[in-house]
């Protein structure tokens, strides 16, 4: 599932042509049907979606329930410098549409409250995460 996929799914084209995934894809605006529904996904991405959602932690439960036992959710969105001045003038936040903001600590916290554990993190932009076990 590449969840907020956007105007053109390109990820997901990638991710079938060159991986041999068969995707589906929603997203609020472009492809608002939830084909998600009753589904279960090995491989869920979220590309520049989580930084958007107003109630994040509704949407990381949401995600989880779409899991196989063995499935990843990949979610990129770009963390916040920890530094106040520069998260003041970080351009990322100056996006008016940008209005949920993370670090590697906040996905670990959210995704044990979701029932995930973060399995990767870049700590800077990336995390994956599993079903817990």
């Amino acid at each position: 599932l590449d969840f907020g996929s956007g105007p053109s799914p390109v990820l997901a084209t990638i991710l079938e042509r060159d991986y041999g995934f068969d995707m589906d894809i929603y997203d609020l605006f472009f492809a608002p049907n939830k084909v998600f529904s009753g589904k279960k996904y090995h491989l869920i991405t979220s590309t520049e979606v989580f930084e958007h959602l107003g109630d994040p932690l509704e949407y990381f439960k949401l995600l989880a329930g779409c899991l196989e036992d063995d499935g990843l959710l990949s979610i990129m969105t770009l963390f916040h410098p920890l530094d106040d001045q520069e998260f003041l003038d970080w351009y990322y936040m100056r996006d008016m549409s940008h209005i949920s903001f993370y670090t590697s600590d906040t996905m670990k916290v959210i995704s044990g409250i979701a029932g995930l554990d973060l399995v990767f993190t870049d700590n800077r932009r990336y995390t994956s995460f599993r079903l817990k076990r």
